[in-house]
């Protein structure tokens, strides 16, 4: 009894704070029907927050508590949104624009760089595959069908769609009926006698009535359509000529065309309606007619326009077009009555006439009515056909209209010399704002001074000088009566001038004028931009101009005076370039350049002794530079003085002693055969620069020819200790390494150069090469790729591997090429190649072109070679010529079977066309 006391002890206490009777079983806060009164509430939020806080739990956030003070609820929620805070919401929307694109470039740079690096770390699929899709072409039919067939592997037994379907019975009976043959009539065709159809009783068709109908109809409508028929009570006759091109005249309308002319007839009814008095609306209601066939009713239209809007030229001239040749001719006269004042109405009425004579006769009435009008003049003179009567026109015309440049620039033209500066000076008075006048006289001059040829050169000069002086009175002139021209204004009458035939005009507004509005410290770069721009436009006078006049200002810039070089070597003539080139030497005497480029001309102009005093003054110029020097050698050693040539190399190994000098000395030993001194030479410059790998690379060539192939190796070995970082040092001994028959130690020679010399193209070039040459096919695939992941912009190495590639897939692979190798040359002559072997000439031709397009490209030998094979076995000789031209003007230096030919001992002395036509020879 007492345990049964103590369990139900709990009753009698007092129930915990945060208890609420049934609220565990979901029993509070309802009502049922049992219970009288309201339902016991829940506890506050104060209790239910003291409970949570002694059992350690969080309090509930309540989100309105972080809510934003913009979106004005609550306090503000009944205020009105008035203009200021409307102004105050977008000023501080313009604020918050302008800081986002403050941090735009910024931040839309990061977004790009992370979004191409997360493709280059995470690629597309297709992407990822694009190679594999690539090589589904060079998949057999062998292979395609050994693919297996996909079939049902989830190893489960599908259920067959077992349905069947009533048919119906009428596509039984029809089928049973197809093939059947009726052999009997039914009793409606037994009563109509089989199966005759019968005609109405005491009724007869009259075909004659019928055909006659349908030709008169069809006349009429051949009538209509041709405008040409006439009409004599019922007799019709068509023009035989005429009537197929009146067929083809026939514009056919649809019905929303229609529709639209009768919505727009509407409108322009209305509209002239409301406002009778405005003439387009007359014009458009006109023409809409016309177009819509309707030539009567636009003449009337046009008409009544002409009665509303008598002031209005446009309307007459509609109404003139509108009607044959002689109404329009009534319809201008009456126009003049109303607008006399119109220049276009006198026009209009002349073009009208046939005969020059009548046009002559209207456009004297309309100068009695419009004495002012330049137009009128400028028809009425181009009307006569003797130069004197334009002239006692022309002397008229500026007497009325003394403002017109025009006029008075005609009547200069047809004046003689003498009469035309009068003419000049007269409208020079009239008009002190034309530039157009001074232009006109200084081309007056100029045309003076070179028209008579039996004036000598001193004369012909100071009327130039004439030419330059009225110029510049002129700007001076035009400046005083604030008449301000900009450069560019300036220099393009100048280009003006010049393609008119007048240069010196052109010389002397460039001189004038060229200066202007140019601070001092832009002077130079400004004036090269111009002269660049006209010779791009193909204004080489005005370029010519601008050099020479920068050139008087700064006259020390020796690269201002080879652009002015290149200029006349480009576009003008020889005796121009020398003149050219003796200034730049005067004025810039330690330019070596300039020095060299006059030597050469004059060689290359025969003139070898003024090649060679040339040279002697750039000696006494500068006496230590080994350009001179070696240019000298070069220039004795073609002319075949071969014993000066040597003097003079040991004079420039005494008095400049450059590594470059002791280089050419060895070689020019060794082209003429003389071995013993070209490696005693070797051996002194190594002496002397032992860090210069040319100097190896000679002694081991010198060795190899020979057949000493130990000293060639031992002298290659030594180039590569002191100089491991030449390239060509480690081909060169790989090479020799073949040649002797080690291909092994060649290989391994590649691979240490490798080591040294990471991703370089030339050495995995050539240790593809060895692999090729050794037989091992797979080798050199192999070898290929490898290069490619280490260099995999390569031009040469991802040539090879097109080259490498079946035939077929050989287009897709150089489409990769062009993408990884940014457009190389060497891709571009290959593509080019690819072409022809497929026999798209032009196509061909068009990627040569792109192969040798930059100075850069123009340097590599082998393409001009490519370039000249192609056009000898597809092209005409013309193009064979324009290859030749192209690759003697360029020059080329590189190129490996163009340095293997121009190197070659056999080769010295020869020019770029022969080495051009040797190099085409030997490419396969």
């Amino acid at each position: 009894m007492a345990s049964n006391k103590n369990k139900l002890a709990f009753l009698s206490m007092p129930a915990p704070a945060s208890y609420v009777a049934g609220l565990g079983r979901g029993a509070s806060g309802f009502t049922t029907r049992s219970d009288i009164g309201p339902a016991r509430e829940g506890p506050s939020a104060e209790v239910i927050a003291e409970a949570q806080a002694r059992r350690g739990e969080e309090p509930e956030i309540d989100p309105e508590q972080f809510q934003d003070p913009d979106n004005e609820y609550g306090l503000f929620a009944g205020t009105t949104y008035e203009q200021d805070d409307e102004e105050a919401d977008k000023i501080y929307d313009d604020v918050d624009q302008k800081m986002d694109s403050r941090r735009r470039a910024r931040r839309e740079a990061r977004e790009n760089a992370e979004l191409a690096k997360h493709r280059a770390e995470r690629p597309k699929i297709q992407q990822q595959f694009a190679d594999l899709k690539r090589g589904l072409s060079v998949v057999t039919d062998q292979e395609w069908e050994s693919i297996p067939e996909v079939g049902n592997l989830t190893r489960k037994k599908r259920r067959k769609d077992e349905r069947t379907f009533v048919v119906p019975d009428s596509i039984i009976v029809g089928d049973r009926s197809k093939s059947e043959y009726e052999n009997s009539l039914d009793t409606r065709q037994q009563q109509a006698n089989g199966l005759e159809t019968p005609a109405d009783t005491g009724t007869m068709t009259n075909f004659v009535e019928i055909g006659q109908a349908r030709d008169k109809i069809l006349s009429l409508k051949l009538d209509q359509i041709s405008g040409t028929a006439t009409t004599s009570g019922s007799a019709t006759s068509v023009d035989p000529k005429g009537y197929l091109t009146s067929l083809n005249s026939v514009v056919l309308k649809t019905e929303a065309e229609i529709g639209d002319i009768k919505r727009a007839r509407m409108l322009f009814d209305s509209l002239v309606k409301s406002n009778p008095k405005h003439a387009p609306g007359w014009i458009a209601a006109a023409c809409l007619e016309e177009h819509a066939g309707r030539m009567v009713a636009a003449r009337k239209l046009i008409k009544a326009g002409c009665e509303q809007c008598p002031k209005s030229d446009d309307v007459w001239l509609e109404a003139a077009r509108l009607h044959n040749n002689d109404d329009a001719k009534v319809i201008l006269a009456n126009a003049v009555q109303h607008v006399g004042q119109s220049v276009k109405i006198w026009l209009a009425a002349a073009d009208l006439e046939q005969d020059a004579k009548s046009k002559k006769r209207v456009l004297r009435k309309a100068l009695e009515n419009i004495p002012n009008s330049v137009r009128l003049w400028k028809e009425t003179v181009n009307l006569e056909e003797s130069a004197t009567d334009a002239r006692i026109l022309l002397s008229r015309a500026v007497e009325v209209i003394p403002l017109s440049v025009e006029l008075w620039l005609a009547l200069a033209r047809l004046e003689t010399p003498e009469r035309a500066k009068a003419v000049l000076n007269k409208a020079r008075k009239s008009v002190p704002t034309s530039h157009e006048i001074w232009i006109a006289a200084g081309r007056l001059l100029e045309q003076g001074a070179m028209g008579d040829p039996d004036k000598s050169t001193e004369t012909k000069n100071k009327a130039l000088d004439l030419v330059d002086r009225t110029i510049e009175l002129g700007v001076r002139e035009l400046r005083r009566h604030q008449v301000l021209l900009t450069r560019e204004q300036w220099l393009k009458e100048a280009e003006r001038c010049e393609s008119d035939g007048s240069p010196r005009t052109c010389e002397a507004i460039i001189k004038a004028t060229v200066s202007m509005e140019v601070e001092e410290e832009d002077r130079l770069d400004t004036w090269v931009s111009d002269a660049e721009s006209a010779e791009a436009r193909g204004m080489v006078g005005t370029a010519r101009a601008v050099l020479a006049y920068a050139l008087k200002v700064f006259p020390d810039q020796r690269n201002l005076w080879r652009k002015a070089a290149d200029l006349e070597k480009a576009h003008g003539t020889k005796e121009s370039l020398d003149g050219v080139l003796s200034q730049a030497v005067h004025y810039c005497p330690q330019a070596e350049v300039l020095w060299l480029m006059s030597a050469k001309e004059k060689w290359l102009a025969g003139d070898v002794p003024a090649a060679r005093e040339v040279l002697e003054k750039a000696f006494i110029a500068n006496p230590e530079s080994e350009q001179i020097w070696l240019a000298a050698v070069k220039l004795e050693a073609e002319n075949g003085e071969l014993g000066v040539a040597r003097e003079l190399l040991v004079r420039a190994r005494t008095v400049a002693d450059t590594e470059r000098i002791w280089m050419k000395s060895a070689v020019f030993e060794r082209q003429q055969g003389q071995y013993a001194a070209a490696l005693e030479t070797v051996s002194t410059a190594l002496s002397k620069f032992p860090k210069f790998a040319k100097l190896y690379m000679i002694q081991g060539q010198i060795r190899q020819m020979e057949k000493n192939y130990s000293a060639a190796r031992a002298s290659y070995a030594a180039g590569l200790k002191a100089c491991p970082k030449e390239i060509t040092l480690w081909v060169l001994a790989s090479k020799l390494e073949e040649l002797d028959g080690r291909s092994i130690k060649a290989r391994a020679l590649l691979e240490k150069g490798r080591l040294v010399n990471p991703a370089n193209e030339i050495l995995w070039a050539e240790s593809v090469g060895v692999e090729e040459r050794s037989g091992g096919a797979a080798q050199a695939k192999a070898m290929l790729a490898r290069g490619l992941q280490e260099c995999p912009s390569s031009g040469l190495l991802w040539s090879m591997s097109i080259w490498a590639e079946p035939r077929p897939t050989r287009k897709s692979r150089s489409v990769d090429a062009l993408k990884k190798s940014k457009d190389n040359p060497l891709i571009t002559c290959t593509v080019a190649r690819l072409f022809w072997a497929e026999r798209k000439i032009e196509k061909a031709r068009q990627w040569f072109s792109r192969s040798v397009a930059t100075e850069q490209d123009k340097d590599i030998g082998d393409h001009w070679g490519w370039w000249l094979k192609f056009e000898r076995q597809h092209g005409t000789p013309e193009y064979v010529e324009e290859v030749i031209r192209q690759g003697v003007a360029a020059e080329p230096h590189h190129g490996p079977a163009w340095q293997v030919i121009a190197k070659d001992d056999k080769n010295v002395g020869k020019g770029t066309k022969e080495l051009l036509s040797m190099v085409a020879d030997a490419l396969q």
